[in-house]
């Protein structure tokens, strides 16, 4: 119980990025049709145009291990205080972030990009808690 209350914030801030990305993730997975036709409208006038299946898979990759390195990181944090695995997973979430805000920005669609900018403030704070 100790941990818990000690470790509430880095316990909350990493159970929205389980949420967050393990949702995003399984979204993905179950409708990778309508992501990857919406995305490649999304896309088209890019250089990236051509790339969306692939970049989508890396997405999914990465935002999937960032989710469950956020639910191991919750688990450790309360059995042992230990914050690697929450750390981890945060880095791994700032990276997706980023590789995001890249895409929105290459497209053009800066009130895409700003949402995603809305994520990645408490992807920050988890980040620097958890260092």
């Amino acid at each position: 119980m100790a941990n818990l209350l000690n470790n509430i914030t880095e316990i909350i801030l990493l159970l929205f990025l389980a949420i967050t990305f393990l949702q995003s993730g399984v979204d993905k997975v179950l409708d990778w049709k309508g992501n990857v036709s919406w995305l490649k409208e999304h896309f088209s006038e890019t250089f990236m145009a051509n790339m969306v299946p692939f970049n989508l898979s890396i997405i999914l990759i990465i935002e999937t291990i960032a989710g469950i390195l956020a639910l191991i990181g919750i688990v450790t944090i309360l059995i042992d205080g230990n914050t690697v695995y929450g750390f981890y997973s945060a880095i791994l979430s700032a990276i997706t972030l980023l590789l995001l805000l890249f895409g929105q920005r290459v497209a053009k669609d800066y009130d895409g990009a700003r949402t995603i900018v809305i994520y990645f403030i408490p992807t920050i704070m988890t980040l620097y808690l958890l260092k």
